[in-house]
């Protein structure tokens, strides 16, 4: 698939932008600070419904604007389709799709499908768990659009029961009502993490031979790549009340079992936990404390990896990605579009070009960098040069 159209209004420094964009390679070439990135953050928004430089959408908005507005025409195997999203201050985003009536935002996950490179990816090998989670999640929400209300679904539980311990905890005595309102958000937590729970296993399981294969086109192929994925419920709490992960030994691979197993276990966990969510005011069991584990060879990336290798790990979690995207629907014209913010100038030349010779293929491959010497002369393409307020393609301003 391809973007063929991007119009922005009111988005981050840009009053108004509108763009033709072609299939291939298009480069978007511009000093620091100048707004390039704020373009292929909008496309890589409209796929996800989410930034990879904010957590909230309020500095989408241009400063001293209400709402901001991105569209775009997505050519997806020879079919159109006109997307349209409004991003508010203070209230629920708006979709539309084809200039139908308003739908909710998260309608529009599925009709554009984005991979999208950034120095921010360093965070997914380095950072805490919740990077490497949102990964999960934001992937999930792209692959299987309706995973999107199983993350919503699951946060709105979480958010009931944390209030109802921390009340519990406030109080200084766990009453009988205390308990009975507890089981019912118990059994909430437990079908709603299961679902997200078992969505994330089975996604991982489809990245795991994808990633190893691409962190081996990026490197030398001496070291195995792998991801793990660690749930709470394979863990029990130490008598200082920290967390020691253990082999879950005893039960059954996660993988093999079906929500409603899955649900089980987390109600057991909840009921071993009891007292110590109590203690706290906070649920300790759940997907939303559980950890993807990088590992290259048998040692964890993070706190091991060198700098490079912690490059090489993060492209090929977005590359397994592409190839996830690509396997979901081998259709022609269905790949999704290829996105790289400014990695080049972090990137060696080696990684440069064995980078810029996987992706290459791609049907759009949408690049932005400070200087065009930065671009690999395999990604050679349409280039943009952006400037203040806009963009300008040789002396023209589009």
């Amino acid at each position: 698939m391809f973007v063929e159209f991007l119009s922005l209004t009111d988005f981050r420094t840009y009053p108004q932008l509108d763009i033709a964009l072609k299939p291939g390679v298009t480069v978007f070439v511009g000093s620091n600070g100048v707004g390039k990135t704020n373009i292929v953050e909008a496309i890589g928004y409209l796929a996800s419904l989410s930034s990879h430089r904010v957590s909230n959408d309020a500095p989408l908005i241009r400063f001293d604007s209400q709402r901001s507005l991105v569209r775009a025409r997505v050519d997806r195997g020879g079919r159109s389709t006109s997307l349209e999203l409004e991003i508010t201050a203070g209230k629920a985003n708006r979709a539309r799709i084809n200039r139908g009536a308003p739908v909710r935002a998260r309608d529009i996950l599925g009709h554009l499908r984005t991979v999208l490179f950034a120095p921010e990816d360093l965070a997914l090998v380095k950072g805490d768990p919740s990077n490497r989670r949102r990964f999960l999640d934001e992937l999930l929400a792209s692959l299987v659009p309706h995973h999107a209300a199983t993350r919503s679904d699951f946060d709105r539980v979480l958010k009931q029961r944390n209030a109802l311990l921390k009340s519990a905890r406030a109080s200084g005595r766990f009453t009988a009502a205390h308990e009975s309102t507890l089981e019912v958000w118990d059994q909430h937590m437990a079908e709603a993490g299961a679902a997200l729970l078992k969505a994330r296993l089975e996604l991982v399981d489809l990245l795991q031979p994808h990633l190893n294969a691409a962190y081996a086109a990026l490197t030398d192929g001496s070291k195995q790549a792998a991801a793990v994925y660690r749930s709470t419920i394979h863990s029990q709490l130490s008598d200082d009340g920290e967390v020691e992960n253990d082999s879950g030994a005893g039960l059954p691979p996660l993988a093999s079992l079906n929500t409603a197993e899955l649900a089980e276990l987390y109600l057991a966990a909840f009921k071993q936990q009891r007292k110590r969510e109590v203690e706290r005011g906070i649920s300790l069991v759940g997907p939303h404390r559980d950890e993807l584990e990088l590992l290259l060879g048998q040692a964890p990336a993070k706190g091991y990896a060198s700098h490079g290798e912690t490059w090489s790990l993060a492209l090929a979690l977005r590359l397994a990605s592409y190839y996830v995207f690509c396997e979901d629907d081998p259709s022609p014209g269905a790949a999704p579009v290829l996105i790289l913010d400014d990695v080049f100038a972090e990137l060696d030349s080696q990684r440069r070009a064995k980078l810029a010779g996987i992706v290459a293929g791609a049907e759009q491959v949408i690049v932005t960098a400070a200087v065009a010497e930065d671009i690999p002369e395999a990604l050679s393409g349409e280039q943009f040069k952006v400037v203040p307020g806009g963009v300008a393609s040789g002396q023209e301003t589009v």
